[in-house]
Order: C-alpha cells, then structure tokens, then sequence
C-alpha cells in the first residue's frame, strides 16, 4: 500500500532540514568563549604594566586605571604581573591622552545635571621584549561610560570616586579582552 504524502509531511520535513542545516552551520562557524581565544604567546609567564602616563588634568586617573588593568589581567589570565620591565616577557604601555565630561541628563525640575559622560581616550601598546614587536596596539582606545550624580552637593563630591572606579574597572575589563581576544 502506498502512502500518499499530505501537505503537512512535506512541511515538517522542510522544517527539520532546515532546523538541521543551521544547527550544523552555526556549530562550524568558528564562535568560542571570550577570554579564552589564546591570542597571547603561551610560552609568556609575566607581564609588565607600569603606570601608565597621564596627559591630561584628571587626577590620579592613571593609578586608578593601571590597578585596574593590573587586577584585570590577574583575574583573567595565568600571567604573573609586575611593575617593572626588567624581567618580563612582555610589556603593556599605557598613555591616557584625554578625559573628557560632558552633561548627558538634565533634571527637568530644577535643570541640574542628573547624568554626565565620561570618554576617556587612551594609546595602548603591548611590546614583546624578546623580539620588541608590538603584539597588540591601540592608538586611538576610545572608552564611554555614564554616571549619575545626585543634586546633593555634599554628595557630589562622594560620588565621582566610585564613577571613576567603576569606570577604570570597565575599561580594564574591555582591554583585555581586546588583549586576548585580538581585536
């Protein structure tokens, strides 16, 4: 006896191709998990990071966002980090060239800013010493975050150190995975 196909058999079995087809075309395509991309030569054991150098007027932000980069690298990475170059498989050399802040939200009430962005531009530069090549550049590091402030003055003044840490420890997080992932 022979079974007639309805039009309902054709459809799934349409659907169950092409369901097949993108599972396999999805699987090959090459994605992994970030931060384990191995961009960075295996056979490095330390990392130099000195402070990096800061031209512009905001104070102490290049030791804030050394440590931050600094604790980054720890957590993220085998490597053991160090201040200086002497010794060091590699180094990553830092310039912050601009900080800038700007008003992003008003308060429409009483017309205080509720919202500033902060950009901050940096030139990254990761060397290895054996061979003096750079691994990773950036001259042009562009990072964007908002913070929030309150229209409290003497709250004000306690609340852009948090924005700044928490500024500096984003950024670290994007440049290493920059670092390791290659882009």
């Amino acid at each position: 006896m022979r079974r007639r196909f309805e039009r309902g058999d054709l459809r799934a079995g349409l659907l169950a191709s092409v369901i097949l087809f993108l599972s396999a075309a999805i699987g090959g395509c090459g994605y992994h998990v970030v931060g384990r991309g191995g961009q960075l030569p295996a056979e490095w054991q330390t990392l130099a990071v000195p402070i990096f150098t800061n031209h512009t007027p905001a104070y102490r932000i290049e030791q804030r966002v050394t440590n931050a980069v600094i604790h980054e690298l720890l957590v993220r990475t085998k490597y053991r980090v160090v201040p200086s170059p002497d010794g060091a498989n590699a180094v990553l050399q830092g310039d912050i060239t601009d900080i800038e802040v700007v008003p992003l939200l008003f308060d429409a009430a009483s017309g205080h800013v509720t919202t500033f962005l902060v950009t901050l531009k940096l030139k990254v530069n990761l060397v290895d010493e054996s061979t003096k090549k750079s691994i990773y550049r950036n001259n042009n590091f562009v990072f964007r975050d908002e913070y929030q402030v309150s229209n409290d003055v003497n709250a004000l003044f306690q609340e852009e150190d948090p924005a700044l840490e928490r500024m500096s420890r984003k950024f670290a997080s994007d440049l290493v995975s920059a670092l390791l992932e290659g882009f």
